[in-house]
């Protein structure tokens, strides 16, 4: 599951609605919805985003928030380390092989070391 599925199903699930009547109000396959909420399928594009947020009557800030979300939601990353040193490539790879045997603590502390690191910028 991505975390724009995850959020997905929890709007839908507040709301009370159907994979299918929600499908149907957004003009998309159930199938599709499904599949964005159980991460087999890549970022939405920007008009769903919008449909989302007009569906569930989410303004501002909520939108914004939902928009980044979807952005993290890739579950196909590419990382492009051309141009730097060999452990970086090497590093990247390492972790596209061995990202399904993390426990989620150690997800999570990698994540705050990366929030770390981006703050020192």
């Amino acid at each position: 599951m991505t975390p724009f599925g995850l959020a997905l199903r929890r709007l839908r699930e507040k709301k009370g609605v159907s994979q299918k009547d929600m499908a149907a109000a957004l003009g998309v396959s159930p199938a599709y919805l499904s599949a964005l909420e159980h991460g087999r399928r890549g970022r939405p594009n920007f008009d769903f985003l919008q449909r989302v947020a007009g569906y569930f009557n989410i303004i501002w800030d909520e939108a914004e928030e939902l928009f980044l979300i979807a952005d993290a939601s890739d579950p196909r990353v590419v990382v492009d380390t051309s141009g730097m040193p060999a452990e970086y490539t090497a590093l990247a790879n390492e972790l596209a092989r061995k990202v399904r045997l993390l426990s989620p603590d150690v997800v999570k502390d990698l994540r705050n070391l990366l929030e770390g690191a981006e703050k020192s910028l």
